[in-house]
């Protein structure tokens, strides 16, 4: 084999891998919205009905307000599992779950958020973690073709916002005339 068919090869597998890989990304965005969507409603299902339990531990880790927050914490998983779940207003859904980890992790975890770099193995083990890492690839990458909001989108004609190609910097881009 010549150095031109050796390229060419490489090459084509090069396209073939991520040909693959875009074709794998919404079976994967599915996977992650109907297993944490499940968990989400699960967890928040369990503190709307266990709420005396869920307000002595908030009470217990000095959150203000905690039955509010209990409600709160419990409602915005319960509601936002089920819209991951249909893969309904995915991204904007996933705005107040990682919110809810975030504020999970610096209450009931801050041991590991302190130690993050000391001890990284902390805080990817603390209960937040997968949660809050499934919320921000749904935030990061959408929904996926196999939700409602895709089919939304189509129905009323919308498209997905494209990024410019190229590298992106903070200098305007030149504007053609029309």
């Amino acid at each position: 084999m010549n150095t031109a068919s050796i390229s060419s090869l490489a090459r084509s597998g090069y396209h073939l891998l991520v040909a693959t890989g875009s074709h794998l990304q919404s079976l994967f965005l599915l996977a992650v919205r109907l297993y944490w969507g499940w968990s989400f409603f699960q967890t928040g299902k369990g503190k709307l009905t266990d709420h005396a339990q869920v307000t002595e531990f908030f009470t217990s880790l000095n959150i203000p307000l905690p039955g509010l927050n209990a409600w709160m914490a419990g409602t915005i998983e319960c509601v936002g599992g089920l819209f991951l779940l249909a893969g309904l207003a995915s991204r904007l859904t996933a705005i107040p779950l990682i919110v809810t980890m975030i504020v999970a992790y610096l209450t009931a975890d801050s041991e590991a958020v302190k130690n993050i770099f000391s001890d990284p193995d902390k805080f990817t083990e603390a209960a937040p973690f997968l949660f809050l890492l499934a919320s921000i690839i749904v935030f990061i990458f959408g929904p996926g073709a196999f939700s409602l909001d895709r089919l939304l989108a189509r129905k009323f004609g919308c498209r997905p916002a494209k990024l410019p190609d190229g590298p992106v910097t903070s200098e305007p881009r030149e504007r053609i005339a029309p």
